[in-house]
């Protein structure tokens, strides 16, 4: 009498696995031209940062001798220390980052409740507001000077923050509503209920089911609205006229039309500047990319 032995099978949860490692599909020709396009473009946008952050530890002699492509000599950091005292460049960080706070904080809270009264609320004529929100949101800045000009000398805010606070903070909330409205629009409204059949008013509800469940797009907004404010020009430089009152921008632009100004010293200059936002940056990504693939709703 004789027995066979039969191997046991592989369990399925195990076979899977190496099916899938079989099926993986190879890149076609399509997927690497999309690869070397998106390679191209990468280094097309990094090519002006590397070359400021190449000139700005780079003498004026190297520069002359070698041009902007060179490698430095030698390690010159004069550039730097010249703009950061010429400009006194602890008093313009200050500046833009108080600036470019209040109105991030600003913008959203008007931003939250304008959209809750427009998305959720039973305001009348919701999309023909939306609209002129949305409209507002298209007006050139340099259409707003001269009627904001005189309207800040006449209430005495001329050369204050605190008009740049006021009508960056109009602006971005504009944006900020339009956004907000269309989310809050397709807010649960069950949830809503089942928080006033609880007994709690409008008011509760906005700050304790709103808010925290859109969350992550509020943080979005806060993120945006301080990235834009920082890099605004035209409007501080319009209004903030006093060398105490203006910011990173604005002081790198005018030191960038002084005769004593090389090459050198812009590009420190603008690396200066650029540092502030990208560490900003670097610190809020991972709330940036939850915000931007959770969505507003959960």
């Amino acid at each position: 009498m004789s027995t066979t032995l039969e191997r046991p099978r592989a369990d399925a949860g195990q076979e899977a696995p190496r099916r899938l490692k079989r099926q993986k599909p190879r890149k076609t020709a399509t997927d690497w031209v999309i690869l070397v396009v998106a390679i191209v473009i990468g280094v097309a946008i990094a090519f002006p940062f590397l070359l400021i952050l190449l000139n700005s530890f780079k003498s004026p002699a190297d520069y002359n001798s070698g041009g902007p492509l060179q490698l430095p000599t030698s390690f010159y950091t004069d550039g730097i220390v010249n703009f950061w005292n010429r400009v006194d460049f602890p008093e313009k960080l200050w500046n833009s980052f108080f600036i470019a706070g209040m109105v991030a904080i600003l913008s959203v809270v008007l931003s939250v409740l304008n959209a809750y009264a427009l998305g959720i609320g039973r305001v009348k004529a919701r999309t023909w507001i939306i609209v002129l929100f949305l409209l507002a949101n298209m007006l050139p800045q340099e259409a707003l000077l001269y009627p904001l000009y005189f309207m800040f000398k006449q209430v005495g805010l001329y050369d204050n923050v605190w008009a740049v606070i006021i009508i960056f903070t109009v602006i971005q909330s504009a944006f900020g509503t339009y956004l907000l409205s269309s989310v809050y629009g397709t807010f649960p409204k069950e949830v809503l209920e089942a928080a006033s059949l609880d007994g709690a008013g409008r008011w509760r509800i906005l700050w304790r089911v709103v808010v925290p469940i859109s969350r992550p797009t509020l943080s979005v907004l806060l993120i945006f609205f301080f990235i834009w404010t920082w890099n605004e020009f035209l409007i501080p430089l319009t209004f903030l006229v006093s060398n105490d009152n203006q910011t990173v921008p604005v002081a790198i632009s005018v030191l960038q039309g002084d005769r004593l100004m090389d090459v050198t010293t812009t590009s420190a200059s603008a690396l200066l500047g650029l540092i502030p936002t990208l560490i900003f940056f670097l610190i809020f990504q991972r709330t940036l990319t939850r915000g931007i693939t959770a969505g507003a709703v959960k």
